[in-house]
Order: structure tokens, then C-alpha cells, then sequence
């Protein structure tokens, strides 16, 4: 890959690329940082990239560093979380994109990855599958089960009330 590709590359997908990282961990800064470590990576490597599988070799980087930043936030726990105590109190319906990023928040990290990429980004069952290195079967799995779960939080009534 060459200057001018790696150059177009950026140019093309970083947009992209930035939605989907921010759409999974919901957090502008870390999503930034995210994104231009897989360009650097990119970057490093673009001798042996060729131009026309930079996108998928991008966003499986970028895919990744996602996983391993979310598996790395998993095991820490802010100290103001560990003493504070909030009163539990219900809350009625409020928005429904509130309530869809919800259950969102609910799903398993692959599931919640694969069912963005095919309904918020329009990938193919091919490039998710390329991208998080599963089996296109097992994409549609994770797809199949995410939205049916999706479907049966999203019809309690309690939300609805």
C-alpha cells in the first residue's frame, strides 16, 4: 500500500470507522483513540496491506483493539462506583432510542458487535465475518440471537407502560 492509498483509505472510512467504535463503547474520547491506533497499526503494516483489502484489514484491527479495551475495562472498577450507593427507583417509558441503546447495553460484546455491523454499518455476512474472524454461520447466529433478544426485551410491557 502506498502513501496516497493509505491516505484515501483514511479519507474513506475513518467516519465510519469512528461510528461503529463510538456505537460500541459510547465514550468520545476513547473511541478516537481507538481509531488511530488501528490507522497506526495500519500504518506500520501498510507494506504488506494490499489497497483494496485495507477496509477489511481496518476495521478487523479496529475490532481488535475494541475487544481488548473492553475486556481490559471490564476488570477495572472506578473507585467512586465501589462507594457510591444509588437509591433504586423505576423509571417509565422515557425515549425510545434510550431504550433500544438499553438493550443494546445488554447484549454479549460479540453479538452487540456483529448486529451493529450488519444494521447500524450495512456489512455484509462475508465482511463481518472477514472482519471478527467467525464463520459466516456463526455470524448469522450471533445476529439471529441478538435481534431475538432484542425482540423480547423490547416487547415487555413494563417498558411500554
Amino acid at each position: 500500500m502506498t502513501e496516497q492509498e493509505y491516505n484515501k483509505c483514511v479519507e474513506k472510512h475513518a467516519n465510519n470507522l469512528y461510528r461503529f467504535v463510538l456505537k460500541n463503547i459510547k465514550d468520545e474520547d476513547k473511541a478516537s483513540d481507538i481509531v488511530q491506533d488501528a490507522y497506526e497499526k495500519m500504518w506500520v503494516q501498510r507494506i504488506g496491506i494490499d489497497a483494496e483489502k485495507s477496509k477489511s484489514y481496518l476495521f478487523t484491527t479496529a475490532y481488535h483493539i475494541l475487544i481488548d479495551y473492553v475486556r481490559k475495562d471490564k476488570r477495572m472498577v472506578p473507585l467512586e462506583e465501589t462507594t457510591k450507593i444509588e437509591p433504586y427507583y423505576e423509571t417509565g417509558y422515557s425515549d425510545l432510542s434510550e431504550i433500544l441503546n438499553k438493550a443494546l447495553d445488554r447484549l454479549p460484546e460479540k453479538q452487540k458487535m456483529v448486529l451493529l455491523m450488519r444494521d447500524y454499518e450495512g456489512y455484509s455476512y462475508e465482511e463481518i465475518g472477514e472482519i471478527t474472524t467467525l464463520s459466516e454461520s456463526q455470524v448469522k447466529v450471533y445476529i439471529y440471537r441478538a435481534r431475538l433478544f432484542l425482540k423480547n426485551y423490547l416487547c415487555k410491557q413494563e417498558l411500554v407502560i
